[in-house]
């Protein structure tokens, strides 16, 4: 069984940054589309961005382009979300997820992935 362990949330000032990790384990996941989602208080999950482990591919919602950063590291089984010039709007437990590949409109919808993380909370404070 699948199973995918978050760290690195905490509070910040805005402007700042943090590195979120998801530690994945229990299969192999070479194969599989890694994501990160966010959900805030009152509000729906909402899709952050997406890598393909095997491969370079991301991609990113439009609210976080250019200050937030996917990667994924082979040896440590590990996918990390960089977080720079954080808002306070940014503020929400993220949540990593993993699934095996799927087409690229189901990527950026929960519906897409399999198996999810408890989530780690980022605040961010103004």
């Amino acid at each position: 069984q699948a199973q995918l362990v978050e760290s690195g949330g905490g509070l910040v000032q805005a402007g700042g940054s943090l590195r979120l990790s998801c530690a994945a384990s229990g299969r192999t996941f070479s194969s599989y589309r890694m994501g990160w989602f966010r959900q805030a208080p009152g509000k729906e999950r909402e899709f952050v961005a997406t890598i393909i482990w095997s491969g370079s591919s991301t991609y990113y919602a439009d609210s976080v382009k250019g200050r937030f950063t996917i990667s994924r590291e082979y040896a440590a089984n590990t996918v990390y979300l960089q977080m720079n010039n954080l808002k306070p709007e940014d503020t929400a437990v993220y949540f990593c997820a993993a699934s095996p590949p799927m087409s690229p409109a189901m990527a950026v919808t929960t519906r897409g992935y399999d198996y999810w993380g408890q989530g780690t909370q980022v605040t961010v404070s103004s």
